[in-house]
């Protein structure tokens, strides 16, 4: 009897950890992205660059917004 209540508690014990697991990375990476946005002004300049344009402030304004938009 107290070998199932040990098996039944470790268990419990593992998925308990599992979800809070999930949630607090989940948080942890959602806050590195807000500090750490993938793309910037300067990085959709340079591409632009790479690809033989001349970009205007606003054609760098509507690139960051589409991608804003989709997030």
């Amino acid at each position: 009897m107290a070998t199932w209540l040990a098996i039944l508690l470790i268990v419990l014990a593992l998925i308990v950890g599992a979800v809070l697991g999930f949630f607090i990375s989940q948080r942890y990476f959602k806050r590195y992205l807000e500090k750490n946005p993938p793309i910037n002004e300067k990085m959709v300049r340079a591409m632009m660059t790479q690809m033989g344009r001349k970009p205007s402030e606003k054609q760098v304004r509507q690139v960051l917004n589409a991608m804003n938009q989709q997030k």
